[in-house]
C-alpha cells in the first residue's frame, strides 16, 4: 500500500489531538503565568509565602484541569517532556509526538501573548518567565529540574500509563505532583519541568536567561524516567504490558 505523506498521514483523531494539545497548553500557560504575575503584583514583586502558595496551587490546578479535559482526546500530555517520554517508551508514534511538541510550544507562546495583551504594562515583568535564583549555580538548577521532571514522569507513568493506574482520576495525582514540585522548586528555578511552560514567556517577553536549563533538565529527567519505566516493565509485571496481559 502506498504510504501517506504530510497531513494525510494524520487521522482526523490525530489532528484533533494536536489541536487539543495546543489549546490545553495555551490555557495552562495563560493560567499558570497569569497567577505568577498576579501574585507578584500583590506582593510588590517579592516571592513571599503567599505568592509561593498561590503559584504552586495555580499550576497544580491548571495542569489538573488541562490534562483532565484533553486526556480522552490526546492523552493529556501538555508538556514536551511528557511527550518525549511517551515517544521513547513507544506509547506514541514519533511523527505524532513531534506534532504534539510543536503544538505545545505554539500553544505556550499563544498563552503568553494572550496574557501580555491582558495585563497592564507596569505589571508584565517577565510574564512569569523562569530564571535561576541568584544564589543557584547552573549545575544545581539543572539537577533540580532533572530530579523534579523524573518525579513527575514517574507519577505520570504509574497513574496514567500503567494498567493499574488511576484511570479518569489520573489528572488529580498529576496535578498534585506539579503543585508539590512548585512548592519545592519555585524559589530556586521557578519550577519548570515543562519546556513549553518556559518557552512561552521567554519568547513573548524576550527573556532567555538560563533558558537552556529548562530544555535540557526536563529532557534528561524525561529520558531517565522513560528508561526506568522500561526496566520496570521488563521485571515481569504483566499488568503493565497490554500485549503480555492479552497473551
Amino acid at each position: 500500500m502506498e504510504g501517506r505523506t504530510g497531513m494525510e498521514s494524520f487521522t482526523k483523531n490525530d489532528q484533533r489531538a494536536v489541536i487539543a494539545e495546543f489549546l490545553g497548553t495555551m490555557f495552562f500557560v495563560f493560567m499558570g503565568t497569569g497567577a505568577v504575575v498576579a501574585a507578584l503584583a500583590i506582593t510588590g514583586g517579592q516571592l513571599e509565602t503567599s505568592a509561593l502558595v498561590a503559584i504552586a496551587i495555580a499550576h497544580g490546578l491548571g495542569i489538573l484541569t488541562a490534562v483532565a479535559w484533553t486526556a480522552n482526546i490526546s492523552g493529556g500530555h501538555i508538556n514536551p517532556a511528557v511527550t518525549l517520554a511517551m515517544i521513547v517508551t513507544k506509547n506514541i508514534k514519533v511523527p505524532l509526538g513531534v506534532a504534539y511538541i510543536v503544538a505545545q510550544l505554539a500553544g505556550a507562546a499563544a498563552g503568553s501573548l494572550l496574557l501580555k495583551l491582558c495585563i497592564p504594562n507596569d505589571f508584565e515583568g517577565g510574564l512569569g518567565n523562569h530564571s535561576l535564583s541568584p544564589v543557584m549555580a547552573s549545575g544545581e538548577g539543572l539537577l533540580l529540574e532533572v530530579i523534579a521532571t523524573a518525579f513527575l514522569l514517574l507519577v505520570v507513568f504509574n497513574v496514567a500509563v500503567s494498567k493499574k493506574g488511576w484511570g479518569v482520576n489520573a489528572p488529580i495525582a498529576i496535578g498534585l505532583a506539579v503543585m508539590l514540585i512548585h512548592f519545592v522548586a519555585v524559589p530556586w528555578t521557578g519550577a519548570s519541568v515543562n519546556p513549553a511552560r518556559s518557552f512561552g514567556p521567554a519568547l513573548v517577553a524576550n527573556k532567555w536567561d538560563d533558558f537552556w536549563i529548562y530544555i535540557v533538565g526536563p529532557g534528561l529527567g524525561a529520558l531517565i524516567a522513560a528508561g526506568g519505566w522500561m526496566v520496570w516493565k521488563g521485571l515481569g509485571d504483566d499488568s503493565l504490558d497490554p500485549e503480555a496481559e492479552a497473551a
